[in-house]
């Protein structure tokens, strides 16, 4: 029998799969990325995500990963989501919205059941789930995720799928992952004020390594570094399976904060120079090059070697590269990255930053940008910057597959006009 999705939006049981739309916003420290795509795919198969429509805008109201102006946050993600619906030629209605910060904590959860006949069925595994997730949380305090990691069977340790296995005892490891009420909250009321719902708050790292990681990287051990502008998500995987989450409250705001006070530059000015002259590395640089800054005086310019800039980046990311690999190193899990590390995030576009990165780590660096199970404008997002929107819009996707629901409700023509125009004066 086929299955139908909420609202009307998807249906499967012919033999393709019925368009329904999928959208992930991001809203970073420093930009704001919204990422719309359409559900594509055979009966039977994991559908791909088709991108039609990609949007960013500069992020204001954010504060270390939290919501500090509601109003000023609501604006970033509405500019957005225009862009994004402009050019994908529809409105959608729900969003999967990431949630990163310094309030995120994990701790694992262990639970154990007695199976309920011959064999573990999809009963008791949701069973012991629930048991894993029966632990008090403060009331200030919100559950995001609740990831297994393995499963035991009448003592047999490191199963993935124990459904149909004889037993009598099935135990799992849930990886709990909580954030503040407070937190969450505002991000769903600036939403809501931006005109949309959100389908599932998810956590920026989980989303960033479903965009740039591989399956069989995750099995035989990875680790997912996004350095943002102002915290770097860590997720590492082993045997299949998280083993890690951590974010570390520095990212790339730190470097143009250095070059400001290094270079006596104002902030904005700093910023260019950093997008535009950056190198991980300063012997990278030549040491005759020199680029034009503003000087001392209004209408002043003075030049500044661009070996010293890199010097000042070099320096920086160095020191977040460090932090992260002490942070592997406390988990016990740098000898089990055979893949090694991949970088993405905004920064991680700095030139170099690989080299850089392979130096601390003593392991492969790759960088990381979307594009498996994506498709139609999947160019568009094909950089650092978009691995966390387009990691939720395939999030999304993932949670269509497993329960039909999730998807938005599609709208174009002129009906999209229509609640662009309300959305604007509403």
């Amino acid at each position: 029998m086929g299955r139908e999705a909420t609202r009307g939006t998807v249906r499967v049981g012919a033999r393709r799969i019925r368009s329904s739309l999928i959208a992930g916003l991001d809203i970073g420290s420093t930009r704001t990325c919204a990422v719309i795509g359409e559900l594509s795919g055979e009966v039977g198969r994991e559908p791909r995500l088709m991108v039609q429509g990609v949007g960013q805008a500069r992020t204001s109201g954010r504060r270390g990963g939290l919501v500090a102006n509601i109003d000023e946050t609501t604006e970033s993600i509405r500019r957005a989501m225009k862009e994004a619906e402009l050019l994908a030629g529809v409105t959608v209605d729900r969003l999967y919205v990431g949630i990163s910060g310094d309030h995120i904590e994990t701790r694992e959860s262990p639970g154990v059941v007695a199976v309920s006949g011959d064999e573990v069925v999809p009963g008791d595994v949701l069973r012991v789930h629930e048991v894993a997730r029966a632990v008090p949380f403060p009331p200030d305090r919100e559950l995001i995720h609740a990831v297994p990691t393995d499963y035991v069977v009448d003592e047999e340790p490191g199963i993935k799928d124990p459904v149909g296995m004889a037993g009598t005892r099935l135990e799992t490891q849930l990886f709990l992952v909580t954030g503040s009420s407070v937190a969450a909250g505002n991000i769903r009321k600036a939403v809501s004020r931006a005109g949309y719902g959100v389908q599932e708050l998810i956590l920026e790292p989980l989303a960033t390594a479903r965009a740039v990681l591989t399956e069989d990287e995750k099995e035989v051990g990875v680790a997912m570094v996004a350095i943002g502008g102002h915290t770097t998500g860590i997720a590492a995987y082993y045997e299949g399976r998280i083993r890690q989450i951590s974010t570390l409250p520095v990212g790339g705001e730190a470097v143009t904060h250095d070059l400001v006070r290094g270079l006596s530059l104002p902030h904005g000015e700093a910023n260019r120079a950093k997008e535009s002259f950056a190198l991980a590395m300063a012997r990278m640089a030549d040491p005759r090059e020199t680029i034009e800054v503003p000087g001392p005086g209004p209408g002043q310019r003075r030049r500044v070697a661009r070996e010293l800039i890199a010097r000042v980046v070099e320096h920086r990311l160095q020191e977040i590269l460090e932090l992260t690999e002490r942070e592997l190193g406390r988990a016990g899990l740098l000898p089990r990255l055979a893949a090694g590390v991949v970088l993405t995030g905004g920064t991680s576009a700095v030139p170099g930053i690989v080299e850089l990165a392979q130096q601390v780590f003593a392991v492969p660096v790759r960088l990381g940008v979307p594009g498996e199970g994506l498709g139609g404008l999947a160019d568009s997002v094909g950089r650092p910057r978009f691995a966390c929107a387009a990691g939720l819009a395939l999030s999304g996707v993932d949670r269509w597959h497993q329960t039909g629901r999730g998807a938005s409700t599609r709208t174009s023509g002129v009906l999209s006009k229509v609640g662009a125009w309300l959305k604007e004066f509403f």
